[in-house]
Order: structure tokens, then C-alpha cells, then sequence
């Protein structure tokens, strides 16, 4: 491993005059598409394990989604043509003369997470759901079959982090999350889980223009249409003060126009429902943000396999590198990039470039024998975070 440790004054966002980030929230069709390539990743992963004692190749990061047709009206509405999903990527489907299912697996896990978070969508009418899942090319498969016991990398990819996160990163990341918090569901049934915050900063003010989809059956006219917004927009601003003493503004759905009846109204809750439509890998990266003024790699993080998958691997890992680096003593910012090369163990990257923003002298030697060091474990400990992604809760860590 080739180790970069610069000591630099990282221009973090936080410190210009304007800043730009933005999160897309459970429902809205990219995420969607990003959780659903995930749950099929994580449900082959375990089927291989179960049967073969071994994950076998795979990456499913290829979802897309054709919005369909709807007629929401206030205290209810219907779907009227339903939501295409096409499920594609690699996977195998034989080993050692046993045929694998590997499109019952996958449509039942798409199923399986539409079920469990958009609340409002009956995955059996709403969606009609088309696996084209395909075996993977013979040098790949066979490239990833010689990773017993080291796993080598699949790709020549590279990965990002920073930390730590600025007042406006923490703020609408803590907003879409409240709204599609179990608690607000509870509370607040007419909001939907589609919910895209775009968060803009200029000096020490922060405003929010908020897309929310309301559920067109738990609002009854136009007048509880407001009352929806305006209970939204309060949920909003509560979360963002919670992590930011920034004067903070919010509007929701800023396109409404009440007198001609234009309103963000949707029978399941997502704009899926009527043409809009989805792209795996085109929202969140792995931070759970789209932040403009970061770097940031293209790789759709969902979907591709937790073992040797570097654009998955690299991307989560050096966020957590960034984070763990601001706990050492003086350091104050850090960004983390990560390179791999084909066929080379992915405990090894080609090169880590770090960046370090530091409030305290410190010698140069002795950072940089800090950093190796904490990047050493980090690494050495990769099987780690294979394991957490074959659990459920390990989609929060591909940024969905």
C-alpha cells in the first residue's frame, strides 16, 4: 500500500460563503432502486452461504425504475398503471451441478423491501417487477473464485470519505430522516416517504426547499393539505435545530399552487407511482448525501458484492477512515481516497491518499506513523464490514 498523508488546509464547506447539499429520501425512485439492489445483494449473499458455505459472484447494482400511472384525489385515488422495475446485474446461477434461483430470489427480495418501507404500496398490484439477472463473464467469475482466503479486488476503482460532516450536511440529513421517522409515520400519516431535501447555505443561514409526497387517502381537501405541509415543515425545523444553532428556513413542496388544486399528492406515497422514474447508483452515495463541494466518486455503492467489490468497499471504508481520523489529537478535517487495481488483494489498495486539516503543530513523522497505522487496522479488519452488509441493518451504510 502506497500511503499519502498530506497535511493541508482542507477548504471545507463549512467554511465558504455558500454550500450545496442534498439527500433523497426512502421513497423517491432512485433510493428505491438503491435499496432494492441492496436487499437482492444481501439475499444472494446469504443463499450462497446457506448452500455453498461461500459467497459466490455476483453484482446487482444495474435497478431500473419506469414510473407508472395514478389519479390521486383528496381522500383517495388509484393506481392505474403499474410501476415497472427491471432488476439486472450478474449472478451465479450454477455451482457444482446445483441450479441456483437467483430470479426467485431476487424478485421476492425486491418484494421484501418494498413491503417494509413505502407503506402506502401494495408490492403485489402496484409493481410488476422483471428480473434480468445474468451469469457473470468467465474471467470475472473465475478471478473471484481464486479469492480464498484473500479476497482480490474485482475492479480498479476508487473510493471517498470525509468528516466530519458540516452544519448543513448534519442538517438534511437529520431532516429527511425525521420525516420518514417510524415516530412521524405514526404521527403523521398523510406524509409519504418520498422526501428530497436540498439544503443551500449562505453565510450562517441555512434554507431548505423540501419535496414531500402526502398519501392522497389520509388527506381530506385542500385545507388539511395545508395543515400536512405546514406539520411538515415544523417536523423539519425542529430536526435541523437540533444539530445546528444556524438560522434555519424550510419550505415544502415550493411548486404547490392550492387555488388551482396543484399539489404533491400521491396515492402510495411516491412519485414512482406516476412517472417518475429511478437509477440505481444516481442519489446517495455512501455518506447518505449528495455534497458538490466533496469529493465524491460515481460508483452506485448498492448492490455490488461486500467481498470483493471494491466500489462498494473502498467508498464505505474510506468514510469511515475520515471519521476515525478526526479522533486523533489536532485533526480537525480529513478526507480519505482510496485506489484499487484489479486482481490485487483488496486489503491492499493501489494507493490511500489522505488529507488532513489540523487546529495544533504535530511532526509530520508522527501523523503519518498514526494514520498508517489506524489504516492498517482498518483494513486488516475489512471481513468486518462484509459481514455487517449481510445484515439488514447494513443498508444504512450504502448511504440509503
Amino acid at each position: 500500500m502506497d500511503l499519502i498523508v498530506r497535511r493541508a488546509d482542507i477548504a471545507s464547506p463549512g467554511a465558504r460563503d455558500v454550500e450545496v447539499v442534498e439527500r433523497k429520501g426512502l421513497g423517491h425512485p432512485d433510493t428505491i432502486c438503491d435499496g432494492v439492489a441492496e436487499r437482492i445483494c444481501v439475499r444472494l449473499c446469504r443463499h450462497y452461504l446457506e448452500r455453498f458455505g461461500q459467497v459466490l459472484h455476483h453484482n446487482v447494482d444495474k435497478v431500473l425504475l419506469v414510473g407508472g400511472s395514478a389519479t390521486p384525489v383528496f381522500g383517495g385515488g388509484e393506481v392505474t398503471a403499474p410501476i415497472e422495475i427491471y432488476l439486472g446485474g450478474r449472478a451465479t446461477d450454477e455451482y457444482r451441478g446445483e441450479r441456483i434461483p437467483i430470479h426467485d430470489i431476487a424478485v421476492e427480495a425486491c418484494r421484501e423491501w418494498l413491503r417494509t418501507h413505502l407503506r402506502g404500496l401494495d408490492a403485489d398490484r402496484h409493481v410488476r417487477i422483471m428480473s434480468r439477472l445474468r451469469p457473470g463473464s468467465g474471467d470475472l467469475v473465475r478471478l473471484f473464485g481464486r479469492t480464498a482466503g484473500t479476497p482480490l479486488a474485482n475492479d480498479t476503482a476508487c473510493g471517498t470519505g470525509f468528516a466530519p460532516l458540516t452544519d448543513l450536511e448534519a442538517v438534511v440529513l437529520e431532516v429527511e430522516r425525521r420525516l420518514n421517522h417510524a415516530d412521524t409515520r405514526r404521527s403523521h400519516p398523510a406524509i409519504g416517504e418520498d422526501v428530497k431535501v436540498m439544503g443551500v447555505r449562505r453565510g450562517g443561514r441555512i434554507d431548505l426547499t423540501i419535496g414531500c409526497a402526502f398519501v392522497s387517502g389520509r388527506v381530506r381537501d385542500a385545507d388539511d393539505y395545508g395543515q400536512a405541509k405546514h406539520a411538515a415543515r415544523e417536523l423539519a425545523l425542529a430536526a435541523a435545530r437540533r444539530v445546528s444553532p444556524m438560522d434555519v428556513t424550510a419550505v415544502v413542496n415550493a411548486a404547490d399552487d392550492l387555488a388551482a388544486g396543484e399539489v404533491f399528492l400521491t396515492v402510495t406515497g411516491t412519485s414512482a407511482e406516476a412517472g417518475d422514474d429511478g437509477e440505481a447508483g444516481r442519489g446517495n452515495r455512501a455518506s447518505g448525501l449528495m455534497t458538490p463541494y466533496r469529493p465524491m466518486t460515481l460508483e452506485a455503492v448498492a448492490g455490488k458484492n461486500p467481498v470483493t467489490h471494491v466500489g462498494k468497499l473502498y467508498n464505505i471504508l474510506a468514510g469511515q477512515i475520515a471519521a476515525a481520523l478526526v479522533d486523533i489529537p489536532g485533526v480537525v478535517g480529513a478526507e480519505c481516497l482510496m485506489v484499487s487495481q484489479i486482481g490485487r488483494p483488496v486489503s491492499d489498495p493501489q494507493i490511500v491518499d489522505v488529507r488532513l486539516a489540523c487546529d495544533e503543530p504535530a511532526s509530520a513523522t508522527a501523523l503519518h506513523r498514526s494514520v498508517r497505522e489506524l489504516i492498517r487496522r482498518s483494513l486488516d479488519r475489512i471481513a468486518d464490514l462484509r459481514d455487517a452488509l449481510l445484515h439488514d441493518v447494513g443498508e444504512s451504510l450504502t448511504g440509503i
